[in-house]
């Protein structure tokens, strides 16, 4: 192993993991105001909002919980409740792709309509496209390692490789061994993974911490066109 295996495994997770943290309480001390995402639905509302909402968020929430199971939760918890390798691969696959399918197309419906629409590239900052390109690295990198490595019968358990590394960079016990020998494919999904982590607080993706499971099931604001003359009518009545 070299210091560049080292800085990769070590140095920078624990850089990412530090401004995510600092930073969130930072921008939570001095930007409570635009912690939000920014809703920009009544600028334009359509149907690529809608399915690519709807896709997008489901998909990350099965894709969180899926990366807790394999990544946070040791490979022998399964084995002492009875889930075989076998069952583990087949809900990693299936469940994983589908949720891995859902936030790509959602992703992609999204991003199709945030670049063609004029109105909101005008609202848009150029952070904005770094979080949508980033997020799309992230998803489509770890999406082809699903579908292209582990379905097709790799060899490669992240299990007993990713999972006892990034465990041991949470309780500060860092093994960088066990990434070198990794797959490209899934370093480069952990790398883009951190620079997503990194540039977390400073954009709209705080939202997350703000009562994410409330968002799937609101109702879409509604705004409707008014005569100017009964509007003129409703003030003046007011008055």
């Amino acid at each position: 192993m070299t210091e560049f295996d080292y800085f990769l495994w070590v140095i920078i997770p624990y850089v990412s993991l530090t401004i995510f943290v600092v930073g969130h309480i930072h921008r939570y001390n001095k930007d409570q105001f635009g912690w939000s995402a920014k809703s920009s639905e009544f600028l334009q509302k359509d149907h690529l909002l809608k399915w690519g909402s709807i896709l997008f968020h489901y998909g990350v929430i099965f894709v969180f919980f899926g990366h807790v199971a394999g990544i946070l939760i040791p490979k022998g918890f399964y084995d002492v409740i009875g889930v075989t390798e076998e069952m583990y691969h087949f809900g990693a696959i299936w469940f994983g792709g589908l949720a891995g399918i859902a936030m790509v197309l959602g992703g992609a419906l999204l991003t199709i309509r945030r670049v063609n629409s004029i109105r909101l590239k005008k609202t848009s900052s150029s952070i904005d496209l770094v979080v949508l390109f980033i997020l799309g690295v992230v998803t489509v990198i770890g999406f082809s390692n699903t579908v292209g490595y582990t379905a097709t019968g790799g060899t490669f358990d992240y299990r007993e490789t990713i999972g006892p590394w990034f465990r041991g960079i949470l309780t500060f016990r860092p093994k960088p061994e066990l990434m070198v020998a990794a797959p490209l494919g899934f370093q480069l999904h952990i790398l883009a993974a951190f620079v997503l982590f990194a540039i977390w607080p400073f954009t709209r993706l705080v939202h997350v911490w703000s009562l994410p499971l409330e968002y799937l099931t609101r109702k879409y604001i509604v705004y409707r066109k008014m005569n100017p003359k009964k509007a003129v009518k409703l003030v003046e009545r007011k008055n």
